[in-house]
């Protein structure tokens, strides 16, 4: 009999720490803050009400405002209104602004929903500990624990804010670009801007000037990114094996005069190496016609242009590559290379089965990632040739243009704004997709995985 009662007792006593985690979850979900202050976690709980508050009022004050602006991108374009016997320009609605008002705002009752969820799940925790026989942390003391055991969390919390705010708010921002008409021809806020749908999307497609561009372009953006990454690999690799090779002396005097085209300022170099390759006045030409030999159309011709951008590009890159191959190859065990003498290996086999899975099993992630750094490798191509010589068939690029220089030239030279956007989009998703396969596919990755 006492063991049934026992037993009753417990089952109760269950059954209302059920039913009070229950109760401060309802709270909290009804109002942010009150299952703490049911929990008698008063200085949590007027925080996270004060919170609440805020939330709400900006809720209710500005995100009907927001989405108005973001459906609509505004009613009222600017226009002269006859005041008395003089007419006064009346600023209408700026779409643009209206579009960025409304991201904000979005992302921020985001956020608002995040903490709510986050603060209905701390009062369900806090009763369950509150109902098993445990204290409940006072104000100060959850601050402490914050401080100790949560302090990562809230230390990265700060750069995700930053991340959503100013990484995926212009991402997005450009997407919904590419479905209106926002172009140099109705620029708010004398105009408004519509959406559009898929207009954007089927022109760039349909319209043959426009297809033809987006497929030389990309093409050429392609291989760049291939020639210009194999370059520098292939060439960084080399000197470093030359640097590194026993019969080599003073290595530290060696991989200081290969690393000086880093250490300046890319740009002074790209500007220097500009006028070096000058088809008139550069030095090269004039010492081939010292040599009684033709001058060469550096950056002129299509051709020979993109081969001196991929020599340019080797210069400037290859040295950085030479260092971080040189780390390697100081990690590889000597007793590795012994064996391989041992075993009658020539030097082909060792750098075939030795070194190069070495050097590989590091720079795999690293290339794949050069590689994307090159797709958007903006400066050189814009300060050496800025995307010449010009194609009458492309549509505002030249023979040089890779993709992001094209966007350049469209949104700040002809204000597409919305092809620019369409554009960006594929870059977008065929890098994320191209960066997340190549990585997850590296050695490196799979290892990292299995540990």
């Amino acid at each position: 009999m006492y063991e049934h009662r026992k037993e009753l007792e417990g089952l109760y006593q269950q059954h209302k720490a059920i039913e009070h985690r229950k109760i401060a979850a309802v709270l909290s979900v009804l109002l942010m803050g009150l299952g703490q202050l049911y929990n008698r976690q008063f200085g949590k709980g007027i925080v996270l009400l004060l919170f609440s508050c805020l939330g709400i009022y900006t809720a209710i004050t500005r995100l009907p405002h927001a989405v108005w602006g973001v459906v609509t991108l505004g009613e009222k374009e600017r226009h002269l209104e006859k005041v008395g016997k003089i007419y006064k320009q009346v600023m209408g609605d700026h779409s643009i602004f209206l579009l960025v008002e409304g991201l904000i705002t979005v992302l921020v009752v985001f956020v608002f929903v995040w903490m709510y969820v986050l603060n209905v799940k701390d009062a369900y925790r806090t009763g369950k500990v509150r109902e098993e026989g445990g204290t409940t942390n006072t104000f100060s003391q959850s601050l402490k624990y914050i401080a100790d055991y949560r302090f990562p969390q809230i230390a990265i919390s700060i750069p995700m804010l930053g991340i959503l705010f100013f990484t995926i708010m212009p991402i997005i921002f450009m997407i919904l670009l590419a479905f209106t008409n926002y172009t140099i021809n109705n620029q708010p806020p004398a105009h408004l801007i519509n959406w559009h749908g898929f207009k954007t999307f089927k022109d760039i497609f349909a319209i043959k000037s426009w297809s033809h561009t987006l497929y030389a372009v990309a093409l050429w953006t392609f291989v760049w990114a291939l020639l210009t990454t194999l370059t520098s690999f292939i060439g960084g690799f080399a000197v470093a094996l030359v640097v590194q090779r026993k019969e080599v002396r003073f290595k530290s005097f060696w991989r200081t005069l290969f690393i000086l085209p880093y250490a300046i300022p890319a740009f002074v170099s790209t500007l220097i190496l500009k006028n070096i390759f000058n088809g008139q006045f550069g030095p090269i030409n004039q010492y081939l016609k010292m040599l009684g030999l033709p001058a060469v159309s550096w950056l002129s011709d299509p051709t020979i242009a993109k081969v001196t951008l991929i020599i340019v590009n080797f210069w400037l890159s290859f040295p950085v590559m030479m260092l971080m191959i040189i780390g390697i190859l100081t990690t590889i065990p000597s007793d590795m290379y012994e064996a391989a003498d041992i075993d009658g290996a020539n030097g082909f086999q060792k750098l075939r089965l030795i070194t190069y899975p070495a050097v590989m099993f590091s720079m795999a992630p690293l290339l794949v990632m050069q590689f994307v750094g090159n797709i958007n490798n903006f400066n050189l191509i814009f300060l050496l040739t800025g995307g010449k010589p010009g194609n009458s068939e492309f549509r505002f690029a030249g023979h040089t243009d890779i993709m992001i220089t094209w966007i350049y030239k469209l949104t700040v030279d002809q204000g597409q704004f919305n092809f620019a956007s369409v554009i960006g989009i594929f870059i977008f998703i065929i890098l994320s997709f191209f960066a997340i396969w190549s990585i997850r596919n590296t050695k490196a990755f799979k290892e990292e995985e299995v540990k």
